[in-house]
């Protein structure tokens, strides 16, 4: 099975870029998106062969997941049951055979950490989410997580140190999900890999200089850690401040 998760930093513009090319080129099992910053009909995505579940969020332009797969889910929820969590449409849950896929669009902590306590209690009411749906079955959880773990995860970690997505807060959130359980799938296969990053900032040509950030990943049960083939991030895919990451898995 080929996974693949990107966030298009809103669809209606990525459509403009070229998003449908790399789709179709991609013949993607599963294809999940984040930051859709749309409403329900402000655009209508033809994809023949694709089952679509969206979750747009309550404010207009603003956050938003979405997951387009060839196989029909045994059933599908949005959000993670919590009011508080769930006015983003930040989550998307399919459930198949024999796991759970589950898109996530981690809450940004802002400049001047204007929302870290939030984040902080998002990133632990999530994780319980996650472990109570491996009680069940085994769990792939993928999107944009919005945090570098550890220093090799972003290009300039010394000036990054206190500034959202690379605080020591978020980082060890990150660390107790590692933790309880998960595989970050890009560090299983490559687990001293420098300068492959999935966001670069729009300003400075952080781009063309590849000063970027890894803040988009794919997480797996650990019983599922046999049936990973390849975890790769596709850095050459424009049409987004990110680029999409894929996981492979028999």
């Amino acid at each position: 099975m080929k996974l693949i998760s990107w966030n298009v930093n809103g669809i209606r513009a990525c459509v403009q870029k070229g998003f449908l090319d790399f789709f179709y080129e991609a013949d993607a099992d599963i294809f999940c998106i984040q930051e859709t910053k749309m409403q329900a009909g402000q655009l209508e995505l033809d994809l023949p062969g694709y089952h679509q579940y969206w979750n747009y969020a309550v404010r207009k332009g603003y956050s938003g997941t979405a997951v387009f797969t060839k196989q029909e889910p045994l059933g599908v929820s949005y959000g993670i049951g919590i009011e508080e969590h769930d006015q983003e449409g930040r989550v998307i849950t399919c459930e198949f055979d024999d796991f759970y896929f589950v898109t996530v669009y981690t809450p940004n902590s802002q400049n001047e950490l204007a929302r870290l306590d939030y984040r902080m209690k998002w990133e632990d009411d999530f994780r319980a989410y996650l472990k109570k749906l491996e009680e069940t079955k085994p769990v792939i959880v993928t999107g944009d997580m919005n945090v570098a773990h550890k220093e090799i995860d972003l290009k300039n970690p010394k000036t990054n140190r206190k500034n959202a997505g690379f605080t020591d807060e978020e980082r060890q959130k990150f660390t107790e999900l590692l933790d309880a359980g998960f595989i970050d799938t890009f560090r299983h296969f490559y687990p001293d890999q420098t300068g492959i990053y999935s966001w670069w900032s729009y300003r400075f040509s952080a781009r063309a200089k590849n000063a970027g950030w890894r803040i988009d990943y794919f997480c797996v049960s650990e019983s599922l850690k046999d049936r990973l083939e390849d975890a790769k991030i596709l850095t050459d895919i424009m049409g987004s401040d990110h680029c999409p990451v894929e996981l492979d898995i028999r």
